[in-house]
């Protein structure tokens, strides 16, 4: 397998497409937006690395320095706590299966929480601290709006599950997302979402404290109401991801422009199909994703848009259709297809950085705050974390 850092040092015009490219500087200035606005709301800042899943892109969260990170997979906390981070949460909700990993990294002294949302789930980690009398720190996962997981802040068995939890040394907590925040398509219904929020995450730790037990953290998040948000009373940390690179999805609801992308992947023209349309690439789903996130926007960005190799947008050109290793690109609104001769490099920026960034082992990295004269020089090669 060819070395991806054998590149540095030339150009994207070098390595076989199709592959990842992160703009740092784009990068720094995502990540410098949501500090400042955290700190301007007096929370605590627990990035989510499940976007990234890169310790080179996670040293640019906390100046240079290993800080309090989330993580969606213990594969994610692993490789973090070898790399020196010691304040994880895991945001999964937990199966008794992958006790002994977390017990594994809290007796290698990594302050790892775990989240559920279950009495059944309080009492095999309840059970699981005892018996190996470490105490796993534990966070009740509260639902907000019925998107996914998580107790309602009013349900009785919220006051069980504490209780069970904090019989065993074991409540840290309680933690919301705002799911449905990534279908609210104007300001005034995302600073909605972040409210509510807020105050359903808040009224359930006021709920387990007048029961007598003690809520250290309330922890929300979500990319889009961390960017929304506008008083965080009573909450102590602020979770999101996503905003490192950003994407098309967040793009579409207004908590970016285009230009904050800092993720995009680099294919090239390998045929053309004029009675159809079409100019075909050589990435398709298995260098995009097959996520639509845009489909029910306003604006349907197919499976992304396409920029030149400097990154400047090759006006109404959209990838429209994907296979497995082919990818479709059709002007949008009837206009004609742009001349990209066979052997045309080009830039398609997704629809969720997630799901793009999964496909690929790492991230060629450019810096846009470096133009250039050709195409943009390969500065780095950043690893990710794969696997669960």
């Amino acid at each position: 397998m060819a070395d991806p850092h054998a590149h540095v040092g030339r150009t994207l015009a070098d390595p076989d497409t199709p592959f990842a490219v992160v703009d740092v500087h784009k990068v720094r200035r995502n990540i410098e937006r949501l500090s400042t606005r955290a700190a301007r709301m007096g929370v605590d800042l627990r990035p989510h690395v499940k976007t990234a899943k890169s310790l080179d892109v996670a040293a640019l969260l906390h100046d240079g320095a290993p800080g309090p990170i989330t993580v969606s997979t213990l594969a994610e906390a692993e490789a973090f706590a070898d790399g020196g981070y010691r304040d994880i949460t895991y945001a999964v909700g937990i199966d008794p299966h992958k006790l002994p990993r977390v017990l594994a990294l809290l007796g290698r002294g990594i302050a790892l929480r775990v989240l559920l949302d279950s009495r059944e789930q309080a009492e095999f980690v309840a059970r699981a601290s005892r018996e190996a009398r470490i105490p796993v720190p534990a966070q009740i996962e509260i639902d907000c709006d019925g998107h996914r997981g998580g107790v309602k802040p009013e349900a009785p068995e919220l006051i069980e599950i504490g209780r069970v939890l904090h019989d065993a040394g074991c409540l840290d907590g309680v933690l919301a997302h705002a799911g449905e925040s990534y279908f609210a398509f104007t300001a005034e219904e995302q600073r909605r979402a972040s409210d509510n929020e807020r105050d359903t995450a808040v009224t359930a730790a006021e709920r387990l404290r007048s029961a007598g037990l003690p809520v250290a953290t309330v922890s929300v998040g979500s990319t889009p109401t961390a960017h929304f948000a506008e008083d965080l009373t009573g909450v102590t940390e602020l979770r999101a991801g996503n905003y490192v690179f950003f994407d098309l999805v967040m793009a579409g609801l207004g908590v970016c422009r285009v230009e904050d992308l800092a993720l995009s992947v680099v294919v090239t023209v390998i045929g053309h199909r004029p009675e159809y349309g079409w100019i075909v690439t050589d990435g398709g789903w298995m260098a995009m994703s097959r996520d639509r996130g845009t489909s029910a926007q306003a604006q349907d960005q197919g499976y992304g848009l396409v920029t030149d190799l400097a990154g400047n947008a090759v006006p109404g050109l959209v990838m429209t259709a994907a296979s497995q290793e082919h990818g479709t690109l059709t002007a949008r609104d009837g206009a004609p297809l742009p001349d990209l001769p066979i052997g045309t490099r080009l830039r398609v920026l997704p629809n969720h950085a997630c799901a793009t960034g999964a496909q690929h082992r790492g991230y060629h990295v450019v810096d846009g705050s470096r133009p250039a004269a050709g195409p943009p020089e390969i500065q780095d090669f950043w690893t990710r974390v794969s696997g669960w």
